[in-house]
């Protein structure tokens, strides 16, 4: 015996009956709960949960929320990984680092912090994953946001005739960012956007993200020497801010995270795509290909080019990064090493498959299950990303 409640169910007897308070007030219970029981089942050396569910329902009743112990924060931020759904690099899952800042809600020392994270994170070139949590959502006091969908973005600046100089994508928060005061950058297609920050109880305010915490990757290609006077770059660190961590009913809505890049997501996406950079013409045009027809595969064998550039020129700078085929072989060893300890792996088969050769991977010829589990890394939008970047 404990000497404490061994609840079946958290229970707040005191708590107000009826209305949204109430039903907010039990999906906290409910989803605390759950996560409470995962961590300690997950965790033997937590020991029983019996007295952390007495506490945990004790302050949801003062409070309508608790408060995570370092360890749970750790536990559910890892475990949201895990359960990324259309994440394919998620085999690494446990070497997560998290940096618990949920004291810190000002914009001035979140812009800090979040320059802090690339430093980190980007490590020389070693890509480490990271994690930076912010204050959480409490009843009636929303926490700090980034308005960023990554903590480093290139601008996409629209001119008079309605075409964009630099990333199309980013058109939108870059607007933006000038209304806010911003300058803008040097006129580049690749200038990186200052961070978008609204502070708790603030208004958005923009800081700029300083060169040094910025590692870049310049794009030239192993046989082709003309490559480089493209001018093309990526940076090396995708530090998704955008989205939210929910942890057992508590919401964390500024989680900035990290993994490192696999290849297609800059080389079959961001550089190709032809609402982004939109490269394949040019690259296409100067290998002297017949662009006249799809038939003659000109997108295929630009693309495949392009890629190669990509894991040349990362490897050569020394930045992580990984290929989509070691990738794919990656998170079905993930699947079997989840499997061995009884948990089944949910997938988004349409992000799983890499944008590129898909039905050359292992990971296209199969069926997924794809219910969403908690603790997740979630947002309204169904634009959802994961660590390893795509973006």
């Amino acid at each position: 015996m404990t000497g404490h409640p061994t609840p079946r169910t958290l229970r707040t007897p005191d708590a107000p009956r009826g209305g949204d308070a109430l039903r907010g007030a039990g999906t906290v219970l409910a989803l605390a709960e759950e996560f409470i029981r995962l961590h300690h089942r997950e965790n033997p050396g937590a020991g029983s949960p019996d007295r952390r569910l007495a506490e945990v329902a004790s302050e949801i009743a003062r409070t309508g929320t608790y408060r995570h112990t370092r360890e749970e924060l750790e536990f559910g931020a890892r475990v949201a990984w895990r359960n990324s759904n259309r994440c394919i690099g998620r085999l690494y899952w446990r070497s997560l680092a998290v940096r618990d800042l949920r004291h810190v809600d000002d914009a001035e020392r979140i812009a800090q912090e979040a320059v802090q994270h690339l430093r980190l994170a980007g490590n020389g070139g070693r890509v480490r994953p990271y994690v930076t949590v912010f204050a959480p959502d409490a009843p009636g006091r929303p926490g700090p946001r980034v308005l960023n969908e990554q903590l480093v973005r290139y601008a996409g600046y629209t001119r008079p005739d309605g075409t964009v100089l630099g990333d199309p994508a980013n058109a939108g928060i870059t607007a933006l960012a000038q209304d806010l005061g911003w300058p803008g950058g040097p006129g580049t297609p690749f200038d990186v956007l200052p961070l978008l920050v609204e502070g708790r109880g603030e208004k958005p305010r923009w800081f700029e993200v300083p060169d040094s915490a910025v590692l870049q990757v310049p794009i030239e290609h192993p046989g082709l020497p003309w490559f480089s006077r493209l001018g093309l770059r990526w940076y090396a660190v995708p530090a998704v801010s955008g989205m939210r961590l929910e942890i057992g009913g508590v919401v964390y809505p500024l989680a900035p995270f990290n993994g490192w890049y696999m290849g297609t997501e800059i080389g079959a996406r961001n550089l190709a795509d032809a609402d982004r950079y939109d490269q394949l013409p040019e690259i296409a045009r100067r290998l002297g290909l017949d662009t006249s027809r799809d038939r003659s595969l000109w997108k295929d064998r630009a693309l495949v080019e392009l890629n190669i550039a990509v894991l040349h020129s990362f490897e050569r700078a020394g930045v992580s990064i990984t290929d989509h085929h070691t990738e794919s072989r990656r998170f079905l060893d993930h699947i079997a090493r989840e499997e061995r300890a009884g948990r089944q792996v949910g997938a988004d088969w349409s992000w799983i498959v890499p944008p590129l050769s898909g039905a050359a991977t292992p990971v296209f010829h199969r069926y997924y299950d794809t219910e969403q589990r908690r603790p997740a890394f979630t947002q309204p939008s169904a634009a959802t990303t994961c660590p390893a970047g795509r973006g």
